[in-house]
Protein backbone atom coordinates (compact mmCIF):
# COMPACT_ATOMS: atom_id res chain seq x y z
CA UNK A 1 0.00 0.00 0.00
CA UNK A 2 1.42 3.24 -0.54
CA UNK A 3 0.41 5.83 2.37
CA UNK A 4 1.04 9.61 2.36
CA UNK A 5 1.86 12.27 5.41
CA UNK A 6 0.05 14.95 3.85
CA UNK A 7 -3.32 15.69 5.11
CA UNK A 8 -4.98 16.04 2.26
CA UNK A 9 -4.11 12.16 1.55
CA UNK A 10 -6.31 9.72 3.63
CA UNK A 11 -4.24 6.45 4.53
CA UNK A 12 -5.50 3.83 1.99
CA UNK A 13 -8.23 0.94 3.54
CA UNK A 14 -10.27 -1.76 2.62
CA UNK A 15 -13.02 0.46 1.83
CA UNK A 16 -10.82 2.21 -0.41
CA UNK A 17 -9.30 -0.11 -2.44
CA UNK A 18 -13.20 -1.49 -2.68
CA UNK A 19 -14.17 1.49 -4.31
CA UNK A 20 -11.22 1.50 -6.71
CA UNK A 21 -12.27 -2.04 -7.49
CA UNK A 22 -15.90 -1.40 -8.59
CA UNK A 23 -15.11 2.11 -10.59
CA UNK A 24 -12.80 -0.49 -12.51
CA UNK A 25 -15.14 -3.26 -12.89
CA UNK A 26 -17.82 -0.94 -13.95
CA UNK A 27 -16.47 1.17 -16.29
CA UNK A 28 -17.54 0.95 -19.86
CA UNK A 29 -15.33 3.52 -21.39
CA UNK A 30 -12.40 6.25 -19.59
CA UNK A 31 -10.12 8.65 -20.77
CA UNK A 32 -6.62 7.57 -22.16
CA UNK A 33 -3.86 9.92 -21.91
CA UNK A 34 -1.02 9.28 -23.78
CA UNK A 35 2.14 10.87 -24.35
CA UNK A 36 2.23 12.24 -28.31
CA UNK A 37 5.15 11.00 -30.13
CA UNK A 38 5.53 13.90 -32.34
CA UNK A 39 5.13 16.96 -29.96
CA UNK A 40 4.97 15.49 -26.92
CA UNK A 41 1.85 16.56 -25.45
CA UNK A 42 -0.16 14.80 -23.38
CA UNK A 43 -3.08 13.82 -26.01
CA UNK A 44 -6.10 12.52 -24.24
CA UNK A 45 -8.47 10.38 -25.55
CA UNK A 46 -11.86 8.10 -24.87
CA UNK A 47 -12.04 4.47 -24.84
CA UNK A 48 -13.72 1.89 -24.75
CA UNK A 49 -12.77 -0.24 -21.24
CA UNK A 50 -13.17 -3.86 -19.92
CA UNK A 51 -11.03 -5.98 -17.09
CA UNK A 52 -8.70 -8.61 -17.16
CA UNK A 53 -9.32 -11.68 -15.15
CA UNK A 54 -6.95 -10.12 -12.33
CA UNK A 55 -8.28 -6.50 -12.70
CA UNK A 56 -6.24 -5.22 -15.59
CA UNK A 57 -7.66 -2.52 -17.50
CA UNK A 58 -8.23 -3.76 -21.59
CA UNK A 59 -8.88 -1.65 -24.04
CA UNK A 60 -9.46 -2.24 -27.65
CA UNK A 61 -8.12 0.36 -30.09
CA UNK A 62 -7.75 0.98 -33.97
CA UNK A 63 -4.60 1.49 -35.68
CA UNK A 64 -5.94 4.02 -37.01
CA UNK A 65 -6.31 6.49 -33.66
CA UNK A 66 -4.13 8.84 -32.63
CA UNK A 67 -3.48 7.29 -29.28
CA UNK A 68 -2.17 3.72 -30.85
CA UNK A 69 0.79 4.80 -32.09
CA UNK A 70 1.25 6.85 -29.27
CA UNK A 71 1.39 3.82 -27.21
CA UNK A 72 3.00 2.11 -28.98
CA UNK A 73 6.03 4.49 -29.15
CA UNK A 74 5.60 4.96 -25.52
CA UNK A 75 3.63 2.30 -23.37
CA UNK A 76 3.84 5.20 -20.99
CA UNK A 77 0.01 5.82 -20.02
CA UNK A 78 -2.96 6.97 -17.21
CA UNK A 79 -6.01 6.00 -17.36
CA UNK A 80 -9.50 7.89 -15.87
CA UNK A 81 -12.56 5.79 -14.98
CA UNK A 82 -15.47 7.12 -12.95
CA UNK A 83 -19.19 7.14 -14.04
CA UNK A 84 -20.63 10.87 -14.02
CA UNK A 85 -24.29 11.53 -12.38
CA UNK A 86 -26.54 14.39 -11.20
CA UNK A 87 -25.16 17.07 -9.64
CA UNK A 88 -21.35 18.69 -9.43
CA UNK A 89 -19.36 16.48 -11.85
CA UNK A 90 -16.37 16.66 -9.09
CA UNK A 91 -18.42 15.22 -6.32
CA UNK A 92 -18.96 11.12 -8.33
CA UNK A 93 -15.81 9.10 -7.42
CA UNK A 94 -13.06 8.14 -9.74
CA UNK A 95 -9.88 6.86 -10.10
CA UNK A 96 -6.57 7.38 -12.20
CA UNK A 97 -4.40 4.44 -13.07
CA UNK A 98 -0.89 5.10 -14.11
CA UNK A 99 -0.14 2.18 -16.16
CA UNK A 100 2.09 0.87 -19.09
CA UNK A 101 0.24 -0.22 -21.96
CA UNK A 102 1.21 -3.70 -23.64
CA UNK A 103 -0.13 -5.26 -26.98
CA UNK A 104 -1.61 -8.60 -26.54
CA UNK A 105 -0.90 -10.94 -29.67
CA UNK A 106 -3.38 -11.65 -31.87
CA UNK A 107 -4.30 -15.57 -30.70
CA UNK A 108 -2.56 -15.63 -28.03
CA UNK A 109 -4.51 -17.22 -25.13
CA UNK A 110 -3.92 -13.63 -22.87
CA UNK A 111 -5.84 -12.30 -26.31
CA UNK A 112 -8.15 -14.45 -26.16
CA UNK A 113 -9.42 -14.10 -22.44
CA UNK A 114 -9.15 -10.22 -22.83
CA UNK A 115 -11.40 -10.30 -26.43
CA UNK A 116 -14.21 -12.42 -24.24
CA UNK A 117 -14.22 -10.87 -21.36
CA UNK A 118 -14.17 -7.41 -23.67
CA UNK A 119 -16.98 -8.87 -25.78
CA UNK A 120 -19.33 -9.66 -22.62
CA UNK A 121 -18.72 -6.30 -21.44
CA UNK A 122 -19.03 -4.54 -24.69
CA UNK A 123 -20.96 -6.46 -26.43
CA UNK A 124 -21.66 -3.93 -29.46
CA UNK A 125 -17.93 -4.17 -30.26
CA UNK A 126 -18.80 -7.67 -32.13
CA UNK A 127 -19.11 -5.21 -35.01
CA UNK A 128 -15.40 -4.20 -35.48
CA UNK A 129 -13.22 -6.19 -32.83
CA UNK A 130 -12.48 -8.89 -35.87
CA UNK A 131 -11.34 -6.07 -38.15
CA UNK A 132 -7.61 -6.07 -38.91
CA UNK A 133 -6.74 -2.59 -38.03
CA UNK A 134 -7.96 -3.02 -34.66
CA UNK A 135 -5.56 -4.64 -31.05
CA UNK A 136 -6.28 -5.22 -27.67
CA UNK A 137 -4.19 -3.91 -25.19
CA UNK A 138 -3.67 -4.95 -21.71
CA UNK A 139 -2.99 -1.54 -19.55
CA UNK A 140 -0.55 -2.96 -16.45
CA UNK A 141 -1.21 -0.89 -13.19
CA UNK A 142 1.77 0.55 -11.45
CA UNK A 143 -0.25 3.40 -9.10
CA UNK A 144 -3.14 4.73 -8.75
CA UNK A 145 -4.64 8.12 -7.47
CA UNK A 146 -8.28 7.63 -6.08
CA UNK A 147 -10.87 10.48 -5.25
CA UNK A 148 -13.71 9.33 -3.88
CA UNK A 149 -15.45 12.63 -3.77
CA UNK A 150 -14.84 16.00 -1.75
CA UNK A 151 -11.70 15.01 0.92
CA UNK A 152 -11.54 11.30 0.01
CA UNK A 153 -8.20 11.16 -1.51
CA UNK A 154 -6.07 8.03 -1.88
CA UNK A 155 -3.12 6.34 -3.25
CA UNK A 156 -2.85 2.90 -4.20
CA UNK A 157 -0.19 0.86 -5.22
CA UNK A 158 -0.04 -1.78 -7.64
CA UNK A 159 -1.06 -4.73 -5.55
CA UNK A 160 -4.44 -2.70 -3.86
CA UNK A 161 -5.80 -2.98 -7.40
CA UNK A 162 -4.89 -6.14 -8.85
CA UNK A 163 -5.80 -9.51 -7.77
CA UNK A 164 -3.17 -12.31 -7.25
CA UNK A 165 -3.24 -16.27 -7.22
CA UNK A 166 -3.60 -19.13 -9.04
CA UNK A 167 -7.54 -19.00 -8.61
CA UNK A 168 -7.51 -15.90 -10.54
CA UNK A 169 -6.35 -17.92 -13.99
CA UNK A 170 -8.55 -21.31 -12.45
CA UNK A 171 -11.69 -19.46 -12.39
CA UNK A 172 -11.11 -17.39 -15.87
CA UNK A 173 -10.68 -20.97 -17.42
CA UNK A 174 -14.60 -21.82 -16.08
CA UNK A 175 -16.08 -18.26 -16.17
CA UNK A 176 -17.66 -18.28 -19.80
CA UNK A 177 -19.19 -21.81 -19.23
CA UNK A 178 -20.75 -20.27 -15.60
CA UNK A 179 -21.85 -17.31 -17.14
CA UNK A 180 -23.52 -19.01 -20.30
CA UNK A 181 -25.55 -20.98 -17.67
CA UNK A 182 -26.37 -18.28 -15.80
CA UNK A 183 -27.93 -16.22 -18.61
CA UNK A 184 -28.85 -19.28 -19.92
CA UNK A 185 -31.49 -20.93 -16.85
CA UNK A 186 -31.19 -18.00 -13.92
CA UNK A 187 -32.36 -15.02 -15.08
CA UNK A 188 -34.38 -15.04 -12.26
CA UNK A 189 -31.81 -15.34 -9.99
CA UNK A 190 -29.52 -12.11 -11.57
CA UNK A 191 -32.31 -10.15 -11.29
CA UNK A 192 -33.24 -10.77 -7.31
CA UNK A 193 -29.75 -10.22 -7.12
CA UNK A 194 -29.21 -6.61 -8.86
CA UNK A 195 -32.75 -5.35 -7.00
CA UNK A 196 -32.05 -7.16 -3.57
CA UNK A 197 -28.06 -6.78 -3.52
CA UNK A 198 -27.38 -3.84 -5.78
CA UNK A 199 -30.35 -1.26 -5.47
CA UNK A 200 -30.63 -2.18 -9.06
CA UNK A 201 -33.77 -0.86 -11.00
CA UNK A 202 -35.84 -3.69 -12.38
CA UNK A 203 -34.65 -4.66 -15.68
CA UNK A 204 -33.27 -7.36 -18.36
CA UNK A 205 -30.24 -7.93 -16.19
CA UNK A 206 -27.30 -10.40 -17.06
CA UNK A 207 -24.33 -11.30 -15.80
CA UNK A 208 -20.73 -10.38 -17.78
CA UNK A 209 -18.08 -11.22 -15.84
CA UNK A 210 -16.96 -13.07 -13.10
CA UNK A 211 -13.72 -12.50 -10.78
CA UNK A 212 -12.29 -14.04 -7.45
CA UNK A 213 -13.69 -10.79 -5.93
CA UNK A 214 -17.32 -10.99 -7.29
CA UNK A 215 -19.14 -10.34 -10.87
CA UNK A 216 -20.71 -7.84 -12.64
CA UNK A 217 -24.25 -7.01 -14.60
CA UNK A 218 -25.31 -5.72 -16.91
CA UNK A 219 -28.97 -4.21 -18.53
CA UNK A 220 -28.66 -2.30 -21.31
CA UNK A 221 -26.59 0.61 -20.86
CA UNK A 222 -26.79 0.04 -17.09
CA UNK A 223 -24.03 -1.83 -14.94
CA UNK A 224 -23.79 -2.51 -11.37
CA UNK A 225 -21.30 -4.54 -9.66
CA UNK A 226 -21.67 -7.31 -6.49
CA UNK A 227 -19.12 -8.55 -4.40
CA UNK A 228 -18.73 -11.57 -2.98
CA UNK A 229 -19.17 -11.94 1.00
CA UNK A 230 -15.25 -12.87 0.74
CA UNK A 231 -13.27 -13.68 -2.18
CA UNK A 232 -13.03 -17.23 -3.75
CA UNK A 233 -10.01 -19.48 -2.69
CA UNK A 234 -10.83 -22.14 -5.29
CA UNK A 235 -12.88 -21.63 -8.33
CA UNK A 236 -15.25 -24.62 -7.13
CA UNK A 237 -16.61 -21.99 -4.63
CA UNK A 238 -18.18 -20.34 -7.29
CA UNK A 239 -21.46 -22.17 -7.48
CA UNK A 240 -22.01 -22.67 -3.66
CA UNK A 241 -21.44 -19.12 -3.42
CA UNK A 242 -24.21 -17.93 -6.40
CA UNK A 243 -26.29 -20.00 -4.84
CA UNK A 244 -26.19 -18.33 -1.34
CA UNK A 245 -26.48 -14.67 -2.73
CA UNK A 246 -29.84 -15.83 -4.68
CA UNK A 247 -31.21 -17.18 -1.68
CA UNK A 248 -30.40 -13.96 0.16
CA UNK A 249 -31.48 -11.73 -2.67
CA UNK A 250 -34.88 -13.89 -2.86
CA UNK A 251 -35.28 -13.90 1.24
CA UNK A 252 -35.12 -10.04 1.26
Amino acid sequence: MISDSKDVIRETDAQAIRLAHRLMRTARSGSLAVLDPGSGYPLASRVGVATDADGAPLILVSQLSAHTPAIMADPRCSLLLGQLGKGDPLAHPRVTLVCRAERLELGSPADSRARRRYLNRNPKAGLYIGLGDFAIFRLEPERASLNGGFGKAYLLGRDDLLLSGPVVDALAETEQSALDHMNADHLDAIAAIARHLADAADGDWQMTGIDVEGFDIAAGDEVARIFFPEPLSEAGDLRRILVELTRKARGQ
